[in-house]
């Protein structure tokens, strides 16, 4: 069966037509972890470039993101999975990363694709990887086609999110700081303080970049295709992811969006899976023009 027959089979059934390679590529004097998943008996009609979720979310994403890069593939995609620097299997360690590390790794990953792939190159993210690729592409003046799963539209408001794993872990363990609550931890993180959050030890340039991340893609010129998950049988969008694409639309960029149901697998306490997020992004990048500018 030929990896671009009808969209109606199973992508299962597919799946001995992809091709998946690991390799470790040398990026600013450390190693990226590299996952490649492509047709294996045709050339690829474009590639996407995976920038992963932050901390523990990243972890608990793995699989439903394998799933689908494999099912990209199966339909005629190239798909590129990173591991930023600290994160994963590559090199460094998480303590010492920086935003602006992982911005430029997101860079490099998309010339790496572009030297490889022809056809249109997409930067994809999950979560917080949103604002990474929001601004790699901002980078490359809003010219890459941008692939957005559940973004997180206000790094701050991530951070908060973050910052709040750790008051609870000190509430659960009786060991209260007087120096708590998430303005107090913020503004040590931004004096220059690395603060250990849910077994991750955050950087205050680290967290410095996350704070001010907004994903407002003023640059943007390509395309943006936006997927979230919701719980009840009938997804919607939430209202501020819908109300922002609506601003981004309104200045002239094409956008696509949809909501699945399924879990949200990025932070279930088990291992998660949403099969039906990869299926919806194969069925709008088949209705989709996008090239880049």
């Amino acid at each position: 069966m030929s990896a671009l027959s009808s969209a109606n089979c199973k992508s299962s059934v597919r799946l001995h037509a992809v091709r998946s390679e690991a390799f470790y590529v040398d990026v600013r004097g450390g190693r990226r972890l590299c996952i490649v998943h492509r047709p294996n008996t045709v050339e690829p009609r474009g590639a996407l470039v995976h920038i992963h979720a932050f901390a523990e979310e990243m972890n608990k994403s793995r699989r439903t993101v394998a799933l689908a890069a494999r099912s990209l593939a199966a339909h005629g995609w190239a798909v590129l999975l990173i591991d930023l620097a600290g994160c994963g299997d590559s090199s460094g360690n998480f303590s010492d990363a920086a935003w602006g590390d992982w911005v430029e790794d997101a860079l490099f990953a998309y010339h790496w694709a572009s030297t490889q792939f022809s056809g249109p190159r997409w930067l994809w993210g999950l979560r917080a990887g949103c604002l990474i690729a929001a601004q790699a592409s901002k980078s490359l003046e809003g010219r890459v086609p941008l692939l957005l799963w559940q973004p997180i539209l206000s790094g701050r408001l991530h951070l908060t999110q973050f910052l709040r794993l750790r008051l609870a872990n000190e509430a659960l363990s009786g060991h209260t700081d007087e120096r708590s609550g998430t303005k107090a931890l913020r503004s040590r993180l931004l004096a220059g303080e690395p603060l250990e959050v849910a077994g991750y030890v955050l950087h205050p340039r680290l967290a410095a970049g996350l704070d001010e991340a907004e994903l407002r893609l003023e640059a943007q010129r390509a395309q943006v295709s936006c997927l979230e998950v919701g719980t009840e049988p009938n997804a919607q969008l939430a209202p501020a992811t819908a109300a922002r694409l609506a601003e981004i639309r309104a200045r002239g960029v094409p956008v696509d969006s949809a909501a699945v149901t399924g879990p949200p697998f990025w932070h279930t306490v088990e291992i998660a899976e949403c099969s039906a997020l990869g299926e919806v992004t194969v069925a709008m990048l088949d209705r989709t023009n996008a090239v880049d500018l």
